[in-house]
């Protein structure tokens, strides 16, 4: 499997990455383009068929299966300006020996395509012959696409309920797998078996004679057990999955899943420790369903793919999760944020993404989805949901109904950010009789969430000065908690220079280690999770903390293993990183004895 690069620009919100292809494609940098709005698709479509002369035909909302139309329409759009721009990179490039070296100079030692051309070189090939093998083997990002499988909202057509095929997520896999790219799906936010069962619908996905794919199935996960169901249940559909992209249920961007206690290194090392097993196991499940289903069956396993994503920030971390736990790739996400030539992102957030330190980054609870979410304090987004609050208007005017998907006063659904929603639940609230604390404490939690669906695709339109009529001009953003230690707009050589080794942008030198902030951040939410349950205790909530604080203890003596046997070979290297690990057990023996002693309290 010939690759560039060894990192790759994993999604981020809705519109920060809904371009990125066209800006990264072309130098071998894989990246992924959200599907969960069509109405920004088919705005982006018509906005660059004007910039690149192309012909453009509305696909307006009466159109039947006009949401998978949008969708292939744009990928189709993005397919051919992609190719188009690495046919004129390969022909630029190839033109010198200086332009061919810069090229090389760029890609990391580890790089598979600069291997086998250092290996040919040393054959004493001719410039001519050179310049051929380069153009001919030059390989160009992948242009990935990310669907969430929790939003995947019901349609109607008046009153009339279409089929589940016409729901948004499936919407999107169709719109997807009717499309020329020649790439990856990655499905996150969890397991939706019916979407998942939907993938036997179209061919593509399915391998050939000779075990290639036409298009790719990638699962997010957060945990090797997850990612075992999903692929023997996917198996049996006859479905593989290339790509298990392991992401950190906590130090990411956007939604945050957070795991049973469960820290990214103790994750890690049981992937590397599994993966044939994951390989056998699911390939045999594989081999008997291509055969009952009579579909070519492939002579021996599938390529399978292990990356890892979430809080990486400097090149020796990057080689450290390379070596150590054998992944394929490392996914860097918040740090591109500042990366103009790789994401799509305003100016007003820019300067802001630029001066965020770390209490300004927080995990905060205004998804709608109901899921954890990292966010920026004071993005605009939020100032206009705290303005509708003061007006005594809360609730937002949910233009877009993405995530309606509460049904609790609509069988349509609304979204929990709504206008129409918080109405309604504030007057059930008020109805309640509560003291004031208990009433301000519920009123907030019902109007603290936002109208991200709108809010993080916003920035695109701002940055490409299109109309924003509908969706106000609010953005939301969802860096995740490595934003803090990048501080200034970097231009595309300068991160990748940095993610190899080369340089370092990072001016601050209290950065912590990507796992001791990963582990930070966990015995934080341990903490608020604490506070939840002493507002209300259970004993299931008393177990899934004692559960949740055993897993953590386990990690906690597992990198205290890893880092002491790094430091035998290196004294001192990280003698820093096993102080704080010792100050965050500590911390952690603290939160957990705090359990037993309100129950202490609460029996006396």
């Amino acid at each position: 499997m010939t690759y560039a690069h060894s990192f790759h620009i994993p999604v981020m919100g809705i519109g920060f990455t809904i371009d990125s292809p066209l800006k990264v494609s072309q130098f071998g940098i894989d990246s992924v383009i959200s599907l969960v709005d069509d109405i920004l698709l088919e705005k982006l479509r018509k906005m660059y068929a004007g910039k690149y002369n192309l012909p453009y035909k509305e696909i307006t909302e009466g159109m039947e299966d006009f949401r998978a139309k949008r969708i292939s329409s744009y990928l189709n759009m993005i397919h051919d300006l992609a190719h188009e721009k690495f046919e004129e990179f390969k022909n630029s490039t190839t033109e010198t020996a200086v332009g061919i070296k810069s090229y090389f100079n760029l890609l990391p030692d580890t790089s598979s395509f600069k291997k086998e051309f250092l290996e040919l070189t040393k054959n004493g090939l001719n410039m001519t012959n050179i310049k051929y093998w380069v153009k001919e083997h030059m390989p160009m990002g992948s242009i990935d696409v990310n669907i969430m499988t929790k939003v995947d909202k019901e349609n109607y057509v008046k009153k009339e309920k279409l089929s589940p095929e016409f729901n948004d997520a499936h919407a999107a896999l169709r719109g997807f797998a009717k499309s020329k790219l020649r790439s990856s799906v990655i499905l996150s936010a969890g397991m939706n078996p019916r979407l998942y069962s939907y993938l036997e619908k179209f061919d593509d996905f399915y391998p050939d004679a000779d075990g290639n794919l036409k298009k790719k199935v990638v699962l997010k996960v957060s945990d090797y057990r997850s990612a075992l169901i999903q692929g023997k249940f996917l198996a049996k559909k006859g479905i593989w999955v290339s790509e298990y992209r392991i992401e950190s249920g906590l130090n990411c961007g956007g939604h945050a899943f957070a795991t049973d206690g469960y820290l990214m290194g103790p994750i890690l090392q049981q992937f590397k420790e599994n993966r044939q097993e994951l390989i056998d196991t699911v390939h045999e499940l594989l081999i008997h369903a291509l055969e009952h289903q009579q579909r070519p069956v492939p002579k021996k396993p599938l390529p399978l793919k292990i990356t890892a994503q979430g809080g990486v920030g400097t090149a020796e971390e990057h080689q450290f999760l390379l070596d150590e736990y054998d992944v394929d790739a490392v996914g860097w996400g918040s740090a591109f944020l500042l990366v103009p030539e790789a994401t799509t992102v305003d100016q007003d957030t820019l300067n802001k993404l630029v001066e965020a330190k770390e209490e300004d980054l927080y995990l905060s609870n205004i998804s709608p989805l109901g899921v954890p979410f990292h966010s920026l304090k004071e993005n605009t987004k939020d100032m206009e949901k705290l303005k509708r609050i003061s007006d005594g208007k809360p609730g937002s005017p949910c233009p877009k109904k993405f995530v309606a998907l509460n049904k609790d006063f609509n069988e349509k659904g609304l979204c929990t950010a709504s206008r129409q929603y918080q109405h309604q639940k504030l007057k059930e609230l008020k109805d309640l009789n509560l003291s004031k604390a208990e009433y301000d404490y519920h009123f907030q939690k019902i109007t603290e969430k936002s109208c991200t669906c709108v809010g993080l695709g916003t920035s695109a339109l701002l940055a490409h000065d299109l109309d924003t009529k509908i969706e106000g001009d609010g953005v939301s953003v969802c860096p995740g908690p490595n934003m803090a230690y990048f501080s200034k707009i970097t231009s595309l050589k300068e991160m990748i220079d940095h993610i190899y080794g080369r340089t370092n942008i990072i001016a601050r030198t209290d950065r912590p280690h990507m796992f001791i902030k990963e582990l930070y951040i966990y015995l934080d939410y341990y903490k608020k999770q604490i506070l939840i349950y002493r507002r209300s205790p259970t004993g299931k909530h008393k177990k899934q903390l004692a559960s949740f604080g055993k897993h953590l203890n386990e990690g906690i003596h597992y990198y205290e293993k890893l880092f002491r046997s790094k430091n035998n070979i290196v004294p001192s290297k990280y003698d820093n990183v096993l102080k704080q690990l010792k100050t965050y057990k500590d911390k952690l023996i603290q939160l957990a004895s705090e359990i037993d002693i309100y129950e202490d309290n609460l029996a006396s």
